[in-house]
């Protein structure tokens, strides 16, 4: 068995914002999967604020029996590019306060994280603006017509992840 978290901010006040992007893939993950396949494979976004995810999440995996390392988390990522998407397996938070709640409450960091970038299009590293303040503003307009792109290459890179796995 397989969960696969995407990491956001409950309500619609949060949801279109770059925090959430993790709750989109998931809410997209859910519109792409079969009941075949994927019946081993629990989809999840915790309804609680982003840096409290460690909590349900070690409780999901405890109930269900799921070891760590089959845990995949989906998540934002203020350090790379708006668009660009990276795999790590075994990797520390990088100062992310919602991963670290999941490492702290699992007390490993041996799962997989699928970083989605979202620095926005206009800015540089450097630019003075704080990552707080930018994970809860929207998208621009011009990135929000990306995200169908992303969303889709996120799929099949978590698809390829899983079909790895089996």
């Amino acid at each position: 068995m397989i969960l696969i978290a995407g990491l956001g901010n409950p309500g619609k006040k949060y949801a279109k914002t770059r925090h959430n992007i993790g709750f989109r893939i998931i809410n997209a993950l859910k519109e792409s999967f079969n009941s075949a396949r994927d019946k081993e494979i629990i989809l999840l976004k915790p309804e609680n604020f982003m840096n409290n995810s460690g909590k349900i999440i070690q409780e999901t995996l405890a109930y269900y029996k799921i070891p760590a390392e089959n845990l995949i988390v989906i998540h934002d990522e203020i350090d790379l590019p708006f668009g660009e998407i990276r795999v790590s397996e075994n990797s520390s938070s990088a100062g992310h306060k919602g991963v670290q709640s999941i490492v702290d409450e699992l007390k490993t960091k041996n799962f997989t994280r699928i970083r989605m970038g979202i620095r926005p299009l206009l800015m540089h590293q450097g630019s003075g603006k704080k990552a707080q303040d930018l994970v809860l503003k929207n998208f621009s307009q011009k990135e929000e017509t990306g995200i169908k792109d992303i969303t889709k290459k996120a799929i099949e890179k978590i698809n390829a992840l899983l079909s790895s796995r089996s």
